[in-house]
């Protein structure tokens, strides 16, 4: 039996002809990553291969690196085989990596979502005979609401927050999920402060988005200054000292886990807003029927569920164990990074 296109080692995802990773875990001589967050995009690697737009996004956050930028659908061979990127659509610069070697095709998605937020660049289907997934949000249970009936919500509770005189404070993770967050808030309700991790990694992407203006919080910005407006903040900025100096203040956070009861209340926050950067239920399989494959591997999320369905469907599914960690790893491994920023202010 020859070796599958790519296996799963304890490195990551591995295609041996090339002698190259998809977003590895642990450092490697050649990678290629999908997008910028933590859990994909990881510091050590020798050479990085990644889109030309998320460049800028992991040099800012890893620092020095050689990396090399691709276009999308761009084949660049390594070895005799067959590589591309095509859009995600999970945040700005995600990439699903597409691997083609004598005929057969695997599809590696990273994170993606189907629904188009108008900051990435909209996902794209790709055919293939093994499509690797995430699973994150990979429950019936979850089913999101339509993107803007999900602003038009949040710029309602910031109007109403504005009328009662109390400062708005709105959690969303520093890359992807603020800057969704910003393009769509309503700057005619107030100003727009923000801390400094989504600030710097905000101007990262300026030049490719068009966001309304904001205002950095420093430790000259008063209390005063900010009532009625609305503050972007990472979650790990939640409870800390920080925040304690913007009383009165109501708090809201956007994420897909709003969709569970209770998770509002656990997470001590005002306000849920439901709005993720991964797919839904009806997405997942929506996503897995139009590349025709036949082979399927779930990874992070909700694997073991979501498998066992595909296989009464009539797939060859089955589930990987890797580092990815959806949602979870975009709120909780950015903490580092957000303490470094808030030491600035």
């Amino acid at each position: 039996m020859r070796t599958p296109l790519l296996v799963f080692n304890d490195k990551g995802i591995y295609c041996e002809q090339a002698d190259v990773y998809l977003d590895p875990w642990k450092p490697v001589k050649n990678a290629i990553i999908t997008h910028g967050h933590a859990d994909h995009s990881r510091w050590g690697n020798q050479n990085y291969i990644t889109h030309s737009t998320n460049v800028p996004i992991i040099t800012h956050r890893l620092g020095p690196i050689n990396v090399t930028g691709k276009e999308w659908n761009e084949t660049f061979v390594i070895n005799n085989v067959k590589f591309s990127l095509h859009p995600a659509g999970h945040i700005i610069g995600s990439a699903q990596i597409r691997v083609e070697y004598k005929g057969e095709v695997w599809v590696f998605t990273g994170d993606y979502k189907t629904e188009d937020d108008g900051i990435s660049v909209p996902y794209e289907v790709v055919k293939c005979d093994t499509f690797i997934t995430e699973c994150t949000f990979g429950l019936p249970a979850f089913k999101w609401t339509p993107q803007a009936e999900v602003m038009h919500n949040i710029n309602t509770w910031w109007a109403e927050n504005r009328a009662e005189q109390k400062t708005s404070i709105l959690f969303g993770y520093s890359l992807g999920k603020a800057q969704r967050l910003l393009k769509y808030l309503d700057p005619n309700i107030g100003t727009i402060f923000t801390h400094g991790a989504i600030e710097n990694m905000t101007n990262v992407i300026r030049p490719m988005i068009d966001f309304p203006p904001t205002t950095l919080v420093t430790r000259e910005t008063k209390k005063e200054d900010l009532l009625g407006n609305i503050v972007l903040a990472p979650p790990s900025a939640h409870g800390s000292t920080w925040i304690r100096k913007m009383t009165p203040f109501v708090t809201g956070t956007a994420s897909g886990w709003m969709a569970f009861r209770g998770a509002r209340r656990r997470r001590a926050i005002d306000k849920g807003f439901v709005l993720s950067d991964h797919c839904d239920w009806s997405s997942l399989l929506e996503s897995v029927k139009a590349t025709g494959a036949e082979k399927i591997i779930c990874t992070h999320g909700y694997t073991d569920i979501f498998s066992k369905y595909l296989r009464e469907l009539g797939y060859d599914a089955r589930t990987e164990t890797t580092q990815y960690e959806g949602e979870v790893a975009e709120i909780e491994k950015e903490v580092e990074i957000e303490s470094v920023a808030e030491n600035e202010i």
